[in-house]
């Protein structure tokens, strides 16, 4: 077997049984890849997954696709990430199609369960990053001005200010974290770095292009692809971050209804793989522009594109960006604000569009209590909370 089908098929495997979330994947990865089939050691392992936290991006897709890079060259970076990616990408696709066939058993309770399911993965998911990412009251105080600003000034471009605070912040008085010092010759990459600096190149010009390919006399495909390149480039501190950026980018202009925006959100818990492939879901269900297949296509390259290019881009200086102090600092600030965009969105959309009452309130506890305090996996708990939501919410 070639090294690029060896890495679609390993990747693929993971794709099928990988749940639990991002620091999950990382610790499948580490079993797969350093422990039984020894693409690489423990120490460059390492390396690259603490690379990896400090980019923009899905950590655990990112380090999916430098393990390809590594082992198969660019064709395998690609190959890794389609593997990874396609088992929850097919299963969202095929989420989106049976909400939109709405067929006669599938009652509305069934999706409201969804949309509670929500509430308490939102909820530990800002719970967990706090204790990560903003621990001491310095960050903690970011973080409530981050959510401050989010929701008293209701605009697109707000959480982007709030990330630049955040970082601006960071950099002046927050002090960075202990990483371990990266060491040259631990990890070996088999990249020229003149490709790299083209694949940095190429994500400079689109990040450039992004206030163009946004503007509103542009054809809708390219507003709604610019939507997800932007998502995709501006995502700090895990998968659930995707969703307040996604909502901002396609909610407003009418492109998806926010209760189905929130019902993905939801339906994503429960496939394993990464929970990027939410976009799938999305660009599978827009009203207006590309939609179906061809949607759900095009927002999954969008949202990894830039993902792609970064890792790819500066794998090759890894050994050089890892000992810039400067740009750890202002992400440690950039991590808190991000908290902050995620704790606003628990209030709004998600908490106002689910809680209507006190039975939506009281599963949203028993969801949370049993994600929290009795670490059950989050597609169990969507899974309850969705038959629990046919039973009462019909």
């Amino acid at each position: 077997m070639s090294s690029l089908l060896e890495v679609f098929f390993q990747f693929f495997a993971l794709g099928c049984t990988s749940f639990g979330g991002p620091v999950a994947h990382l610790g499948y990865f580490h079993e797969r890849f350093v422990q039984r089939e020894r693409w690489l050691t423990a120490d460059a392992y390492t390396d690259l997954v603490a690379l990896c936290q400090l980019l923009p991006g899905p950590s655990s897709s990112q380090v999916g696709m430098g393990i390809g890079l590594i082992r198969a060259g660019w064709l395998g970076g690609l190959a890794a990430w389609v593997g990874f990616t396609l088992p929850s990408a097919v299963l969202m696709v095929l989420a989106a199609a049976l909400l939109s066939a709405q067929p006669a058993w599938f009652a509305d309770g069934w999706v409201h369960g969804l949309l509670v399911a929500a509430v308490a993965v939102v909820a530990q998911a800002v719970l967990s990053l706090q204790q990560k990412l903003a621990p001491d009251r310095e960050r903690a105080s970011l973080v409530a001005l981050s959510a401050v600003l989010v929701l008293m000034v209701p605009l697109a471009w707000v959480q982007v200010l709030a990330l630049f605070v955040g970082g601006l912040v960071g950099l002046v008085a927050l002090a960075s974290p202990q990483y371990e010092s990266l060491q040259s010759d631990r990890l070996v990459i088999p990249l020229k770095r003149s490709v790299g600096l083209v694949l940095l190149g190429l994500l400079m010009v689109l990040l450039l292009a992004l206030p163009w390919l946004s503007a509103l006399d542009r054809p809708l495909v390219v507003q709604q692809l610019s939507g997800f390149l932007r998502t995709g480039a501006l995502v700090f501190g895990g998968g659930h971050v995707v969703l307040p950026l996604l909502e901002q980018s396609l909610v407003p202009h009418g492109w998806i209804e926010l209760e189905q925006f929130l019902v993905g959100y939801g339906a994503a818990q429960a496939v394993p793989g990464p929970m990027f492939s939410f976009a799938a879901f999305l660009g599978f269900d827009l009203q207006a522009g590309l939609h179906g297949i061809g949607g759900a296509l095009m927002a999954l390259t969008a949202l990894f594109l830039p993902s792609f290019l970064l890792i790819g881009g500066i794998l090759p200086f890894w050994s050089v960006l890892g000992r810039l102090r400067k740009m750890r600092h202002a992400l440690v600030g950039i991590n808190a604000a991000v908290v902050g965009i995620l704790l606003a969105a628990l209030f709004q959309p998600v908490w106002q569009s689910a809680i209507r009452g006190s039975a939506e309130f009281c599963l949203a506890i028993i969801a949370f209590l049993l994600l929290v305090c009795w670490r059950q996996p989050a597609w169990r708990v969507v899974l309850f909370c969705a038959v629990v939501g046919g039973l009462i919410f019909s």
